[in-house]
């Protein structure tokens, strides 16, 4: 490998957090002074084991990951996908346990809807031109007590197989909600990169004004990209509610927003826009739940549980620095 080649392959913005997830298998392996995290067992023609349920669990940060990066990649932020979540979970339980309706037409009513929360505050930034933060923050009061309208406060228990298996059911042998983030993910990055709407993201985060001048519609991209948020949301609360059976418009996507733009800085995108790695934040999202699983390994309190997340994102995104790195460089080099 050329000195161009390393200094590139230490540049990428995956290779931090990946760092971090061996780092942390590696503390599992010695607190248990054996393989047993890393093992997957078979029953029934299902995989198990530790890694299969970080795949698994962490599926709903997974998808909230990726629609909020396409957000941050337009120079927005979106502050309201946990309450999309309790949205989405609640008023498909609704639909299937006061309505009976088919499964089809409540997982399809959930996502419009949600979609249509998320162009609510994209036509609230780029239409109306109000600060994103500000513009999220008004979905993410209200949209909880939307859900908790849904369902009269009430947390609703859903007796539906075919609900259930979104979030509890196997597909060749592999959790079908890790099966379905992962056709998602491959589906969104080949459009992206194989047609100029990556392009026109890039752009409209990078700098709106020229972007305008050259006569890329900037709303409409901003548009699309809360829709997408807005989409990935309730796609994540109806795993949410599938996984417990029930939908509870409270807890429901509980701090999931600040789990998402943590996966998204952590995988390599900046808050200031442009460019972006779909590939970085779905590592970031399984950097979160990785530490997850390794906190309540190692017996941590949940108390006390942000703070080693706090500390290991704030290492990952200053091991990313490139000031930083010039730094920790320059101690290991000998005084001339």
């Amino acid at each position: 490998m050329s000195e161009a080649q390393a200094h590139s392959f230490w540049r990428s913005p995956v290779i931090w957090p990946l760092a971090g997830i061996l780092a942390l298998v590696l503390a599992n392996l010695l607190h248990d002074r054996s393989v047993a995290f890393l093992s997957v067992t078979v029953s029934d023609g299902h995989l198990y084991g530790s890694l299969i349920d970080i795949f698994s669990q962490g599926s709903r940060c997974m998808l909230v990951a990726l629609g909020m990066t396409l957000v941050i990649a337009v120079s927005g932020v979106d502050l309201a996908v946990g309450s999309i979540m309790a949205i989405g979970g609640a008023l498909a339980a609704i639909l299937l346990t006061q309505h009976s309706a088919p499964l089809v037409l409540a997982v399809a009513a959930a996502l419009a809807v949600t979609a249509a929360a998320g162009l609510t505050s994209g036509l609230l930034v780029a239409g109306l031109r109000l600060q994103p933060i500000v513009a999220t923050l008004i979905l993410m009061v209200a949209g909880r007590g939307v859900a908790q309208l849904i369902t009269d406060g009430n947390v609703v228990t859903i007796q539906r197989p075919g609900f259930e298996f979104l979030g509890n059911g196997y597909l060749i042998g592999l959790p079908f909600s890790a099966v379905l983030v992962a056709v998602l993910y491959l589906i969104v990055n080949t459009v992206l990169r194989r047609s100029a709407l990556g392009l026109f993201i890039e752009a409209a985060g990078d700098n709106e004004t020229a972007s305008r001048f050259a006569g890329l519609a900037v709303a409409r991209v901003k548009c699309l990209a809360y829709v997408a948020s807005g989409f990935c949301a309730g796609l994540a609360g109806l795993l949410a509610a599938s996984n417990i059976r029930a939908a509870d418009p409270l807890t429901s996507g509980t701090n999931m927003e600040l789990d998402a733009i943590f996966a998204v800085v952590v995988g390599g995108t900046a808050l200031t826009g442009g460019r972006f790695s779909l590939l970085g934040s779905w590592i970031g999202a399984l950097l979160l739940q990785t530490l997850t699983v390794t906190m309540y390994n190692l017996g941590v309190a949940p108390a006390v549980a942000p703070v080693p997340k706090a500390l290991l994102i704030i290492g990952v995104c200053l091991l990313q620095s490139e000031k930083s790195r010039r730094w920790l460089g320059g101690l290991w080099r000998k005084p001339v």
